[in-house]
């Protein structure tokens, strides 16, 4: 069992940067790939970016080159790094955990997930 504890949201201007943080607890950290999903009101839950066993990551295009996925397994976290923040960025941003030693963009695919943290871009 895989307990996921997100942290870092708030409210930050259009432009700005966050930095979310998700602690895993758990001996095996290593052997989960993780991941972020963002689901806004009235939205459907998307995927953001994962990243593997291997730290072999993988990204949505809407958040490609503004968003960085990144794990230590020494402090069983894993952080989003976010920045150019839009309003459209807006959500609640939930962090997951998987078995699959492979980094994938399918919910589903996903054992474990956090209660998220709120992220709110202002224009």
């Amino acid at each position: 069992q895989v307990q996921l504890v997100e942290s870092g949201g708030g409210l930050v201007q259009a432009g700005g940067s966050l930095r979310l943080s998700c602690a895993a607890s758990g001996p095996t950290f290593s052997r989960y790939s993780m991941g972020w999903f963002r689901q806004a009101p009235g939205k459907e839950r998307e995927f953001l970016a994962a990243i593997s066993w291997s730290a072999t990551t993988y990204y949505a295009d809407s958040v490609k080159g503004r968003f960085t996925i990144s794990r230590d397994n020494a402090k069983n976290a894993v952080y989003l790094e976010m920045n150019s923040l839009k309003p459209e960025d807006t959500a609640v941003y939930y962090c997951v955990a998987s078995t699959r030693r492979s980094a994938v963009p399918t919910f589903s695919a996903y054992d474990y997930w956090g209660q998220g943290t709120q992220v709110t871009v202002s224009s």
